[in-house]
């Protein structure tokens, strides 16, 4: 049996999520941006998958290991699952044309914004209905990833993240 398509909430994470205060990749540094996690919850309730597409380029760049992508996501797990919210899953990209090592370096990493690689695995891992998904990024790269996946693409500016998209789509 085929399980049935659900639409997405693609989310960047910094400038979204989090404020964006330059490769932040330890707890310390991380500041939820005003309705996120409500956000979030309000998506979940209504059977969106909720999706996090970050480029991660300070792992390649040798600011950060891989690790620390992984425990901050984690701690942000945590924290969701106290308000009632989850994150289906995370999908970042470490790689970087210059990154420092071998591994991370690729001339146009497929993965990176604004290439849609991160949205195109999401939509290959889970049922997900992209005629009914949104991506919601701060910056043009973000939403020209959304783009390229066939999704359609908001621009946050800042402000209550749950409240944009409330007016956004009426979903919130």
């Amino acid at each position: 049996m085929t399980p049935l398509l659900r639409p997405a909430l693609f989310l960047d994470r910094d400038g979204v999520l989090n404020e964006d205060r330059g490769y932040v990749h330890r707890w310390e540094d991380f500041c939820w941006i005003p309705g996120a996690r409500e956000a979030v919850a309000a998506f979940n309730a209504r059977d969106w998958w909720v999706f996090v597409v970050t480029n991660q380029s300070g792992v390649g760049r040798g600011y950060y290991p891989e690790d620390d992508v992984h425990a901050l996501h984690a701690r942000m797990l945590e924290e969701l699952a106290a308000a009632g919210a989850r994150i289906d899953a995370f999908y970042h990209c470490p790689f970087h044309p210059e990154a420092l090592e071998d591994r991370y370096r690729h001339p146009d990493p497929p993965d990176r914004k604004p290439n849609p690689g991160m949205l195109l695995r999401a939509m290959a891992d889970w049922p997900v209905d992209a005629a009914r998904s949104v991506m919601v990024g701060d910056k043009e790269i973000d939403l020209e990833a959304g783009r390229r996946a066939g999704v359609r693409s908001l621009h946050f500016r800042g402000g209550d993240l749950a409240a944009f998209l409330a007016a956004e789509t009426g979903e919130v």
